[in-house]
């Protein structure tokens, strides 16, 4: 567990030695993208709407809802380590502290499984871009000091799972519900 810690340091005064003005604020913008899950939900909402996406819109919504539950309310609280910014000696945050707890990352989580249920369902002109803002948001915590990468790492790993099992889910969506949703 001690390497873990190591490593995680050392990745995150790296990142901090490393900050540029430009790359500040594109970071903070993109960390934006994922609080409370924006971005995803936004995207959920949209999916919903037309008839040809509703299934993932579906899927997407179940694994944001599964994501939501199992770090925030299982998680965090279970294991509650510190943010790094609060624990390690000189490393500063360029965004607002945020009061939780830091493993595992919640903006990981709901990115990786709101991009698996895209990656799934939609055709890849938008599964892919997903998958890459994903990435980003993921690389955002680390980079503006909130997340250690083991927690990112691990946020994501749960996103997965909970991505998997929402498009599931929404794949085995009896046909009537599926015809009373109006699902294609």
């Amino acid at each position: 567990m001690e390497w873990i810690q190591a490593l995680d340091a050392g990745v995150l005064y790296w990142a901090e030695a490393h900050r540029t003005p430009v790359l500040d604020r594109v970071m903070s913008f993109i960390t934006g993208l994922g609080d409370a899950g924006f971005i995803w939900i936004l995207l959920t909402l949209a999916l919903l709407v037309p008839r040809k996406t509703r299934r993932a819109g579906l899927a997407m919504a179940a694994a944001l809802a599964l994501s939501a539950v199992l770090v925030n309310l299982i998680l965090k609280p279970a294991v509650m380590r510190p943010r790094p910014f609060d624990a390690l000696q000189g490393l500063t945050a360029i965004i607002p502290h945020p009061a939780d707890w830091s493993f595992p990352s919640g903006h990981a989580s709901a990115s990786a499984a709101a991009a698996w249920a895209a990656l799934r369902r939609l055709p890849k002109r938008a599964g892919v871009p997903a998958a890459v803002l994903a990435g980003l948001i993921c690389l955002s915590r680390v980079y503006a000091g909130v997340h250690y990468p083991s927690d990112v790492l691990c946020g994501a790993a749960v996103g997965l799972a909970c991505g998997w099992l929402g498009e599931k889910a929404a794949q085995r969506l009896p046909e009537k519900a599926g015809r009373f949703l109006r699902i294609e």
